[in-house]
């Protein structure tokens, strides 16, 4: 379990450099707080930290689920390409939005193979103990 507790520890603190990046460009592009629009490149940088928030809720515990049903160490494999996935989508959606496919591929595929592999874990030992 500690490779699944340090790839948790990476996303979240992947997530808070993501925050981070989205303070510097409201600064760098005068996007005044509370407002979330008013330059697209800055908008672009929100809308990477919302998107990964939004897949974190997933992420996480899909991640956790399948460590204690299947294996940790896959779990904790497939949490790092889902962290460079969380890169690549974040490099590329503030060059081009369109061009973000990969990246997101790299994150979305993760995820769902980690939530199928945890709800197969779990009905598989509720039904052969």
């Amino acid at each position: 379990m500690p490779y699944v507790d340090i790839v948790t520890v990476l996303a979240l603190l992947q997530f808070i450099v993501f925050g981070f990046r989205v303070g510097g460009a409201r600064g760098k592009y005068g996007v005044k707080a509370p407002a979330i629009t008013g330059n697209e490149i800055f908008e672009r940088f929100f809308r990477v930290q919302q998107n990964t928030l939004e897949q974190l809720i997933v992420f996480v515990p899909a991640l956790y689920l399948f460590s204690r049903y299947l294996n940790p160490l896959w779990a904790a494999a497939l949490g790092l390409v889902y962290l460079i996935g969380r890169e690549i989508y974040a490099a590329t959606y503030v060059k081009d939005p369109a061009k973000r496919s990969v990246g997101y591929g790299l994150t979305f595929l993760p995820t769902v193979i980690l939530l199928a592999g945890g709800l197969i874990g779990a009905v598989r030992l509720l039904f052969h103990g």
